[in-house]
């Protein structure tokens, strides 16, 4: 049998520390094919570059492993994985991460690893959004790798509908320290953000989005709660916005004439 073929990706940039240990699980499980923006693409959601021209260059950065970084968003390196590098070829699972910081909650919203991973999801790849409770660029991903490859190879085994997607969070804890795995639902939460204004050396004003993430807590089933207590959250979820509950409320607004 072949190997499967497995499409990585992130939105921190092809040579962050995230995506490097996410490389080196991947490998073990089939022929890798790295694809990643040039540099950190944070909070792009799903964007998609539209005005300017996309620039791929091939990199030697991972040893054995087909790799390229390109100009454009998390998005962008998808679309062309699919329609440029891998033309033609059936890609089994996509991998994206492994993000450093948190994508619980409505964080998915805007992260642009979580938004790689949904693309591929909506092309009907299978796909995994992998991320990490810690912003250092030094982080210790000793425990990410460790249940990365238990999460990847479950994937792998599954034999359900195409275009699963997967939001996996990590604490920041070490393998001991991390009580096992919960199967959860997204968490509400909101952000308190603050504007920090100041003065360019031109004597401009410009602002810098900052502020704190503010979670529910007393929900045991959200990724909030399960992260909080030491578990690692995984959500299943999809690019359907609908809110099905809410459809009969508005019937009243069809207009049969």
């Amino acid at each position: 049998m072949s190997k499967p073929l497995i499409l990585v990706t992130n939105d921190d940039g092809i040579e962050s520390k995230g995506i490097k240990s996410l490389v080196e699980v991947a490998t073990k499980f089939g022929e890798v094919v790295v694809v990643a923006p040039d540099g950190p693409q944070s909070g792009q959601g799903h964007a998609i570059t539209l005005v300017s021209p996309i620039r791929i260059r091939k990199r030697k950065i991972f040893n054995g492993v087909e790799s390229y970084e390109c100009s454009g968003t998390p998005v962008d390196a998808v679309k062309l994985a699919k329609n440029i590098m891998l033309k033609d070829r059936e890609i089994d699972l996509c991998l994206s991460g492994i993000n450093h910081g948190s994508n619980a909650s409505l964080n998915i919203i805007y992260s642009g690893t979580m938004s790689a991973a949904m693309e591929a999801s909506m092309k009907g790849i299978n796909a995994i959004g992998f991320s990490l409770l810690d912003y250092s660029k030094d982080a210790d991903f000793s425990a990410s790798k460790y249940y990365a490859e238990k999460l990847i190879g479950s994937m792998l085994e599954y034999q359900g509908p195409k275009g699963k997607l997967l939001n996996v969070n990590i604490p920041k804890l070490s393998i001991e320290e991390i009580k096992g795995i919960k199967v959860c639902e997204q968490g509400e939460g909101t952000w308190d953000e603050e504007f920090q204004e100041s003065l360019d050396p031109r004597g401009e004003t410009y602002y810098w989005l900052g502020g704190r993430f503010v979670g529910e807590k007393q929900n045991l089933k959200s990724d909030i709660w399960a992260l909080e207590n030491n578990y690692i959250s995984v959500v299943p979820s999809h690019h359907n916005l609908t809110d099905y509950a809410s459809m009969d409320s508005f019937v009243y607004l069809e207009d049969n004439s």
